[in-house]
């Protein structure tokens, strides 16, 4: 069972939740610090072990944004069962096949495809700009449909977070580096260490579509 929180623990806790619920991926360790007023981003890892600890979050290591906040009880028994599969994957802007670019994650239209035809998950659309990734056979102007998840397996296509900008590319974690591969000898990977930038995975590409 959960044990209680103090009210500035609380605080953080629906801080987290918001945010994860509003931008679809939780705050880093800045923005939680500066939202609070904290200086140290040591006092905040302190708050967050606090809520790991009293089994209200997850948090993945190495991953600046590896905050999984845990579904509370009571919403969990109050929860209704879900409206019949409409048919469609929501498709939430662009993505980078090429240099990362500013992620800004906001729905803008629907693709009517059957989402269990790409395996079931949480799953969105991203329309691909840039060439990065064309001997894995996604091009520019195609749609790549993702599951959201925040883990990967060497050799996945991704969708990557680094910092605010958004990327799509090939994951390999390689001891305490992650390399980012893209598919076109035009393009070099990307190399990152936990210490020089904040990484998050989005999801795990699953498809592509493209239009004839």
């Amino acid at each position: 069972m959960a044990k209680a929180l103090t009210a500035r623990q609380k605080a953080i806790l629906e801080f987290l939740r918001a945010e994860t619920a509003r931008r679809g991926f939780p705050p880093t360790l800045r923005e939680i610090g500066a939202h609070f007023g904290l200086q140290s981003t040591g006092s905040v890892r302190d708050y967050l072990r606090a809520l790991e600890r009293k089994g209200h979050i997850h948090r993945r290591r190495h991953l600046s944004r590896g905050i999984v906040v845990r579904p509370a009880a009571r919403v969990r028994r109050r929860q209704q069962p879900q409206a019949p599969s409409t048919r469609a994957i929501p498709i939430l802007g662009n993505i980078a096949a090429g240099a990362p670019r500013l992620a800004i994650e906001s729905p803008q239209d629907l693709l009517g495809v059957d989402p269990a035809l790409f395996g079931g998950g949480e799953l969105f659309a991203l329309k691909v700009q840039g060439d990065s990734m064309r001997d894995a056979g996604i091009y520019e102007g195609d749609h790549v449909i993702v599951r959201r998840q925040p883990a990967a397996d060497n050799g996945d296509i991704v969708v990557a977070l680094l910092d605010d900008e958004a990327t799509v590319k090939r994951f390999f974690h390689e001891g305490r580096r992650v390399r980012l591969q893209p598919e076109n000898p035009d393009f070099k990977p990307i190399f990152l260490k936990p210490s020089q930038i904040e990484l998050q995975l989005l999801g795990k590409v699953v498809g592509v579509l493209r239009k004839l």
